[in-house]
C-alpha cells in the first residue's frame, strides 16, 4: 500500500477509532492479495476479519449497534480497503446497499431487525441478474404449501459476494409484481457455483445462484412493486456507481505504491559504464508523477461525487426517491465515470513503463490492476452513459431515459406473458 497520509479530516471520533481498528486489517489483505491472485484463493479469511472488525456495520446507525459512519466517511474507506485489495470492496457492495435500503425505511420495525443482524456480523450477497435476452425476470416466487409463506424458484447469475454471505438478496416475479426478499445462503435448495469466469475481479464470487422450490417466510419479503415500475432509483444507480468508482480510485492508489515499491531499490545499467538508481532516471521520475497525478484526480472525483450523494441522504432517509437533488448526483457520478474508469486503465498500463521486461513477471501480479480495472469499468457502459449525458447537455433530455421507458414498456408486457399467458392477446 502507499505511504499516503490517509485523508480521514473530517471523520467523526467514532469512525475514526473505526479506521483505525481497520487499517491494520487492510494492511493484512494487501500483504496477501497477490498469493490470492496466483492461486486464486477466495478471499474467506480477509471477508472474516473485516465483519469482525465491524466493517460490514460501518452505515448502520449506533442505536442498532453500528459505527453510523457518512455516505463520505464510508467510501474513503472503502476506497483504502479497494488500495489493499480491489476484490474485497465488489464482495461488500450488495451487502451496503442492502443496509442503505434499510436506512431508507426508517424507523421501522422491520429495519430495525435487519440493521442488528448486519451489526451482529451478518453478510449479504445479492442474486438479481439472469442470463436472458432482456431486463425479465424468470425467478418466481408462488405461494408455499397451505398458503403459508412462499417458494422461491430460478436462476442467478453475476451473483457478487453470495459465497461469502450469510444472506442472499433477491428478486423475483409474483404474478405482475416484483418481489425483493433475503433467504439464509445455507437454507435447503440454494445452491452457490463457484462459475464466475471474468478475466478480473475473480475473487469476488460472481457466479450462479439456485434456487429450487426455497421457503422464504413473509418477514423476509422486503418489498414489492408493479413489474410496470422502473427496478431502481437515481439513489441507487447513483450509489452502486460510487462503488465502482471509490474501488477503480483504490485501484489508482495500489499502483502508485506498487510502482514506487518496484522503482526505489532497482538500479539500471546503460550502455556506458556505471550505475544509476532507477528512482533518479528523469524518464522513470515522469512516469510515477504520471501515476500519481491520475491517483489524485480519481480520488478527487470520488470525493466530489461521494458528497453529492451525501447531500441527497437526509431526502433519501426520509423516504424520499426522486427529484433535481437526486438527478443532479447520479449525472455526477456518470460524468466522473467518464474519467476515473479511462485514466485508473491508463494507469494500470502506464506502470508498466517504470520496469521494463521485469515488470511483467507473473510473480508479481501487476497485470491485475489492469484486468481488474478494465471488469469494473465494463459493468456500465461508458459509451452509452457518454452519449446520454451529450443528450442531457444538447437536448435537456432526462439522464437514462431511454433505458427507462425501454425497460417499463417492455418489462411488463414480457412478465405477464409468462405469468399470465391468458392475459395477452
Amino acid at each position: 500500500m502507499t505511504d499516503r497520509v490517509h485523508p480521514t479530516r473530517g471523520f467523526s471520533p467514532r469512525t475514526e477509532l473505526a479506521a483505525q481498528a481497520l487499517r491494520p486489517i487492510f494492511a493484512r489483505i494487501a500483504k496477501g492479495a497477490v498469493t490470492r491472485e496466483q492461486d486464486r484463493v477466495l478471499a474467506h479469511d480477509a471477508v472474516r476479519w473485516l465483519l469482525d472488525a465491524g466493517f460490514g456495520a460501518l452505515r448502520v446507525p449506533v442505536r442498532h449497534g453500528g459505527t453510523g459512519a457518512t455516505l463520505t466517511e464510508t467510501f474513503a474507506l472503502l476506497a483504502e480497503l479497494a488500495e489493499a485489495d480491489s476484490n474485497l470492496p465488489q464482495i461488500f457492495r450488495a451487502h451496503f446497499a442492502f443496509v442503505e435500503g434499510r436506512l431508507h425505511e426508517g424507523d421501522s420495525p422491520q429495519a430495525a431487525r435487519w440493521l442488528e443482524r448486519v451489526a451482529q456480523g451478518a453478510l449479504f450477497g445479492a442474486a438479481m441478474a439472469e442470463l436472458t435476452d432482456s431486463t425479465g425476470t424468470a425467478t418466481t416466487l408462488t405461494p408455499g404449501p397451505g398458503r403459508e409463506g412462499w417458494r422461491l424458484d430460478g436462476t442467478k447469475y453475476y451473483s457478487t459476494g453470495t459465497l461469502y454471505a450469510s444472506w442472499i438478496v433477491a428478486v423475483a416475479t409474483d404474478g405482475v409484481d416484483r418481489i425483493q426478499l433475503a433467504v439464509p445462503a445455507t437454507a435447503p435448495g440454494v445452491t452457490r457455483v463457484d462459475d464466475w469466469d471474468g478475466f478480473g475481479q475473480r475473487l469476488t464470487g460472481s457466479g450462479t445462484t439456485i434456487f429450487e422450490n426455497v421457503a422464504v417466510p413473509d418477514g423476509n419479503i422486503l418489498g414489492r412493486t408493479p413489474l410496470a415500475d422502473f427496478p431502481t432509483n437515481e439513489y441507487f444507480t447513483t450509489y452502486y456507481q460510487l462503488f465502482h468508482l471509490a474501488t477503480l480510485a483504490g485501484i489508482g492508489r495500489a499502483i502508485v505504491g506498487d510502482a514506487t515499491a518496484f522503482v526505489r531499490p532497482r538500479t539500471r545499467t546503460f550502455g556506458i559504464p556505471g550505475q544509476v538508481a532507477q528512482r533518479h532516471d528523469p524518464l522513470v521520475q515522469g512516469v510515477v508523477g504520471r501515476l500519481s497525478a491520475l491517483s489524485f484526480s480519481a480520488d478527487t472525483l470520488v470525493e466530489k461525487v461521494a458528497a453529492g450523494l451525501e447531500n441527497v441522504f437526509p431526502a433519501w432517509a426520509a423516504g424520499q426517491e426522486s427529484g433535481p437533488a437526486f438527478d443532479l448526483a447520479q449525472v455526477q457520478a456518470y460524468q466522473a465515470q467518464q474519467i476515473v474508469a479511462p485514466q485508473v486503465l491508463e494507469a494500470a498500463n502506464l506502470l508498466f513503463e517504470v520496469g521494463g521486461a521485469s515488470a511483467t513477471s507473473a510473480t508479481r501480479r501487476l497485470d491485475r490492476h489492469w484486468r481488474n480495472a478494465r471488469t469494473l469499468a465494463s459493468h456500465n457502459p461508458l459509451v452509452q452513459r457518454q452519449r446520454e449525458l451529450g443528450d442531457l447537455v444538447l437536448n435537456g433530455t432526462a439522464f437514462g431515459a431511454q433505458w427507462r421507458a425501454r425497460t417499463t414498456d417492455a418489462a411488463p408486457q414480457a412478465d405477464t406473458a409468462r405469468q399470465h399467458p391468458e392475459r395477452v392477446a
